[in-house]
């Protein structure tokens, strides 16, 4: 009876300290990993989310950019990374989505590897080029293309990113011969359509409306349903290609098998940062409007995310190894 009763005792003292262990979460810095470069979307709604929620959790979150392989690299590290709430990753469409379907050597898998705890934002992709070029519609820059005595490339942030795959849909219901060149993340991506080393990028919108917007670069389309109210001028590519539709989105993921508890509560600080007039104001500011929700549908999108660009991969025999 005796040793019944110690036994009792002994796990509910360790039950009690494993809750005021995730109670008192969190104790130290935080570690969001950005899987891109200084100057892309996750890195700057990254930034912008990770002080407001740093902020409501009492401890600072410190970010840590890992770029390379379409962020491949990043998700390793964080893949691997103790399930323990203090290294989590700012995913997106290409690298917890797009690089399920393109790689066939992770040495992680892209939805069990994970625990998806909140989602940022969503935002559409823009076909962008250079100001100087002589189009103002899809049309004419599809004639202008196919009638290019030279070939012609696009930019993109990297194998496996959405405006990669963006462009290759585009390729295929359009028929042009674009060739695709990978840059280490949107910032070098969009300068090479600014600096006409390249003549166009399908890329996420924010890094591109202050070009657009300074008159640098122009929108000739977006790639959601509908228009979007930052560019209420600029056509869907689904007017010129029916169906066409890709859409970019932001939030944090960390490695699967983190406690429940805590991605509650970090979920809970993200929905809550979301809600408040100044993280709306900066999210409208760059076109990514927020979506706020629960870690569930979170996981659902990603899910949906793998098997839509698997089938389009698969179609379109798109590799990256």
């Amino acid at each position: 009876m005796l040793n019944r009763i110690s036994t009792l005792a002994i796990t509910f003292s360790l039950v009690a300290a494993g809750t005021s262990a995730l109670a008192a979460y969190p104790e130290r810095p935080i570690t969001w990993v950005i899987p891109s470069p200084p100057g892309d979307g996750s890195d700057s709604i990254g930034r912008l989310m990770a002080d407001k929620v740093g902020n409501a959790l009492g401890q600072t979150i410190v970010i840590q950019n890992k770029p390379g392989a379409g962020g491949v690299i990043g998700s390793e590290a964080v893949a691997n990374a103790r399930p323990d709430g203090y290294t989590m990753i700012v995913g997106n469409a290409g690298s917890h989505g797009i690089n399920a379907a393109i790689y066939s050597k992770l040495r992680y898998d892209v939805v069990k590897s994970f625990q998806p705890v909140g989602l940022f934002c969503t935002t559409a992709n823009v076909l962008a080029v250079n100001s100087d070029l002589p189009v103002n519609n899809v049309k004419e820059f599809v004639a202008y293309v196919k009638n290019s005595k030279t070939s012609l490339n696009y930019s993109s942030g990297g194998i496996g990113s959405s405006a990669h795959l963006s462009a290759e849909l585009f390729k295929s219901l359009a028929d042009v011969p674009l060739v695709h060149i990978p840059y280490r993340g949107a910032t070098p991506a969009v300068q090479a359509v600014l600096s006409n080393e390249v003549v166009t990028m399908i890329g996420n919108l924010p890094p591109w409306l202050s070009q657009i917007r300074s008159g640098k670069a122009k929108a000739l389309a977006v790639t959601t349903k509908e228009r979007v109210p930052e560019l209420p001028d600029v056509p869907t590519l689904a007017e010129t290609y029916p169906g066409f539709e890709t859409v970019a989105w932001f939030g944090v993921l960390a490695p699967a098998g983190t406690p429940p508890d805590i991605v509650a509560r970090v979920n809970s600080e993200i929905n809550k940062a979301l809600a408040s007039p100044e993280i709306q104001e900066r999210l409208k500011a760059v076109s990514c409007a927020p979506a706020a929700g629960s870690p569930e549908a979170f996981a659902e999108r990603v899910r949906g995310d793998v098997s839509r660009w698997k089938k389009l991969a698969q179609e379109k025999n798109i590799k990256a190894d």
